[in-house]
Formats: structure tokens, sequence, C-alpha cells
């Protein structure tokens, strides 16, 4: 597959301060055969003007502009416009390894098409491209389904390379998350609609920078457990024998909210989540009030008092330059 076109898509909504680092990265691949197609999700910012700048220096670089109707009806704006039959997704506000798409293509090209998606590990990364996070390590594949229920262990948006085939298996990633209010899952949905038909394969190896932003969709946390709760209904509705591994996977992501939640000192959205969580599903609900939450309270605490003990926090591995070389716009 050396030779093989492959199409990325780059859904944009006011990404002015990161997108052109991304769009660098994308266009340092060491596969060269990209079709690079930023979707403007109605930005008000100058995302559109950075993302004209690469055009007239790189042909590979498209630009779909559209109003604004969140991130899965761009993304599928993306990859239904798109030439190729290997379509990436990388988020307008993360980074790839120059190896990312080679590594995959080499995957794809060892396998049949029963696999349908091929994902990376990634490392996470904050504003100012230093590592924060470096312990992602998954080696799921195969059939995935069950495992996808427990969590999302791809982890991202950015880390996976798809057949268009199973993009139309799967009908593209859920816009309706958004008109429900309840963006933030469009990725394990998509992930386990997917996986219902096709094997995964996995690349061992960082090839993401996954950049956390206070600012970033994930950071409303009752609104990701309101997603995450949809994902588990439609699964069900399917997959009824599944209803433990299910519910066990609800009770598992609720926790992690809530141990974020506290870790980033918001608890505020303590109660809200709760509360989300009493209505829908009682029984997580009230495991995590008598068990988890006073846990994670405790464990929490404990690190604080190391921490000051210390005088210091964790400290940062390495800056992101180091991994992922963006090269000059030029």
């Amino acid at each position: 597959m050396n030779g093989e076109l492959v199409s990325v898509v780059i859904p944009a909504h006011n990404a002015q301060d990161t997108i052109d680092e991304t769009l660098r990265s994308v266009r340092s691949q060491s596969h060269g055969e990209l079709e690079i197609i930023v979707v403007d999700d109605g930005s008000r910012d100058q995302t559109v003007a950075i993302a004209r700048r690469h055009m007239k220096i790189d042909p590979r670089v498209r630009l779909i502009e559209q109003a604004n109707a969140g991130v899965a009806a761009a993304r599928n704006t993306g990859w239904r416009a798109a030439r190729s039959d290997l379509i990436a997704f990388v988020d307008a506000d993360d980074l790839w390894a120059p190896t990312k798409i080679e590594r995959q293509l080499a995957v794809f090209d060892r396998t049949d098409e029963k696999v349908g998606l091929v994902y990376c590990w990634y490392l996470v990364i904050d504003a100012e491209g230093s590592v924060t996070d470096d312990r992602h390590r998954p080696n799921w594949r195969g059939d995935v389904l069950e495992r996808l229920f427990h969590g999302n262990f791809v982890g991202n948006g950015s880390a996976a390379l798809v057949r268009r085939q199973a993009l139309i298996d799967a009908d593209g990633f859920e816009s309706r998350l958004r008109e429900a209010g309840a963006q933030g899952c469009e990725d394990i949905l998509f992930y386990c609609r997917v996986a219902e038909r096709y094997h995964f394969e996995v690349v061992e190896e960082p090839l993401i920078g996954y950049r956390s932003l206070p600012r970033n969709m994930s950071s409303d946390m009752t609104r990701m457990l309101r997603s995450w709760i949809l994902v588990v209904d439609e699964m069900l509705g399917r997959h009824p024998g599944a209803a433990p591994t299910l519910r066990e996977g609800l009770h598992f992501y609720s926790t992690w909210l809530l141990e974020r939640t506290l870790h980033q000192r918001q608890p505020r959205h303590v109660l809200p989540i709760l509360s989300l969580l009493l209505r829908h599903h009682p029984a997580i609900a009230m495991r995590v009030i008598a068990v988890d939450l006073p846990r994670t309270g405790a464990l929490l605490a404990k690190g604080l008092v190391r921490r000051l003990v210390r005088g210091s926090h964790r400290p940062v591995r390495s800056h992101v330059a180091a991994r992922f070389p963006i090269g000059e716009l030029e």
C-alpha cells in the first residue's frame, strides 16, 4: 500500500490556536499520498484563514466550510467528500508522529478485509506541548466489541485509520448525540458500530499527541455521561445479552468521570453526575455513592498529602517536539 491514497479529515471549530501545528504534523507524514480535508464547522476565528495558507503551499489540502453542526457532522462531511478507500481522522488540536499513516498502512497490507480499523497508541499533551501522560498501551485486536463495552480503549478520535466500507456500514458518526445535548461519545459509538462487523488491529507505538485542554468537549462531565448512557442504550438494544458488560462499563466510566472531576477540583459537577446516573441507572448510582466515591476521595486526599510533603507536582516527562516534529509552514 505504499502508493495508496489516504484521505485525512480534520474537523475544526474555532481552532486557530492549534490547527496550524495539526496541519503541519499531517503534512509531514512519511506517507506522502494524502488528501487532507479540513472541514470548518462554522468557525468565527482565524481557522479558515490558517487552512487557506496551507492550501496555497500544499495542493493536497482542501477546505470545506459548513454551518456549525458539531464534530460528528463535520467528520461525516469530510469522509463522504473523500476520494480514497482509507480514511483517517484527526482533531484540530492533536498531532501525529511522522510515521503514523505509514505504520497503519503496513498493518492493513498484511491483513485481510475483515480488518476494518487500525488504531495506535497516544501520548497526552498539554497546551504548552509537554507530555503529561504516556500510559496508554492497549493491544486489543480482532473481535473487540465486548472489550469496547468496557470502555474506549482506542482513546480518542485521532488514532484510527478506517476502511470506507466500514464507515458506510456504521453509517458514519452519530450527529444526533449533539441534537440530544449529549455530545462527547461519538468516537466510542462509532467504534462499537464498526466492531459489530469488523476486526480491529493496533500499531503498538505512541503516534498521537492527544491534547488535553480545559475547553475540550470532554471537560463537560455531565454531558459526557449523558452521551455514554445513550451509547449504552443503543448497544443494549442490539446486544441484550451483553447487558452485564455494558453496565459494568457504565459503572467504570461514571467512576472515572467523578475521579476526574475531583482531581480537577470541580466538585460542582459531582451532584449533577450522580443525579443523572440515579435517574437512568439507580443501581449503578448507589454503588458509586456507597463504594467508589468515598474510596476516590480517600485516594485523592492521600495523593494531595504526598505532593505537599514532596513540595512539587509530578514532573513533565518530555516536550512533544521530541516525538512529533511538525516541520515548517513552507
